[in-house]
């Protein structure tokens, strides 16, 4: 494990025993906001924010931030994403995490150019902790990862529709659904990457893609030999805030598979 990983980690798990589990099944109805439909905030993530902000600021001085809670009270912060800058989701599966259940975690990345850099994936509750570099593969926990697929026929399928309209919502479960085994979604990033890559999930669907969401997840499921791409088969950027959906999958012929089928979904 790098230097840099073993900061990271031990910011991570600081925040998480500081901010994120005190607040875990004890938030009061005061303490939870809605931000949107089906979004919420709660204390705790904008707690977990400015200390991982704050974490980040002395690990590399002078570089943007941008924090998901800061770049909802400020749009203007997105715009940072297309130079250096890192990437925060202090609480990712906050709805699971407000309604005392998990999964939830840390996603950081470290991005420049518009594409990420390095990435890193915390699991508050079992401690589990995924990094990636680009160029120089996945890791959990400190050792060396290679995706695996379910092996299954048909392929496990998370399709995660919470974010598409009702008519592409019955145009997934039309065109896509009826190929594979379908399993409920995490609701939470920081637990469908490494399904991807754990064996468990074959493919996935992303519509939002939120540079907070997908950037060290994506980096970390190539890192490992899966493939995440846009639909059309361009690379994710964490500098397209506006553009929406994303593929994931264990292998590239599992991707392959499903990108020719959302081509006809699309259509």
């Amino acid at each position: 494990m790098s230097m840099l990983d073993r900061e990271i980690l031990a910011l991570m798990r600081d925040v998480t025993e500081t901010a994120i589990l005190p607040h875990f099944r004890s938030l009061s109805a005061s303490q939870i906001e809605n931000k949107a439909a089906d979004d919420v905030v709660t204390v705790a993530d904008r707690e977990a924010e400015e200390l991982l902000a704050a974490g980040l600021s002395k690990l590399n001085p002078g570089i943007g931030i941008v924090g998901e809670e800061n770049a909802h009270a400020n749009p203007a912060v997105l715009d940072l994403l297309s130079g250096p800058c890192w990437i925060i989701d202090p609480i990712d599966g906050t709805n699971n995490y407000a309604g005392g259940t998990g999964p939830f975690g840390i996603l950081i990345a470290l991005a420049d150019g518009g594409l990420a850099q390095s990435g890193w994936i915390y699991d508050c509750q079992s401690g589990r902790f995924c990094a990636a570099h680009r160029g120089d593969g996945a890791y959990v926990d400190g050792e060396r990862i290679t995706a695996q697929t379910s092996g299954e026929t048909p392929p496990v399928a998370a399709i995660s529709t919470v974010f598409m309209d009702q008519e592409r919502r019955a145009a997934a479960m039309e065109h896509i659904a009826p190929h594979y085994r379908l399993v409920d979604i995490p609701r939470c990033a920081a637990e469908q990457y490494p399904r991807l890559a754990l064996g468990e999930n074959d493919v996935s669907i992303f519509e939002r893609t939120l540079a907070w969401d997908h950037a060290a997840g994506a980096l970390w499921l190539n890192e490992a030999g899966g493939r995440v791409a846009r639909p059309d088969g361009s690379p994710y950027r964490v500098d397209e805030p506006d553009r929406t959906g994303l593929i994931g999958a264990a292998s590239p012929a599992l991707w392959d598979d499903l990108a020719a089928r959302y081509a006809v979904f699309e259509a």
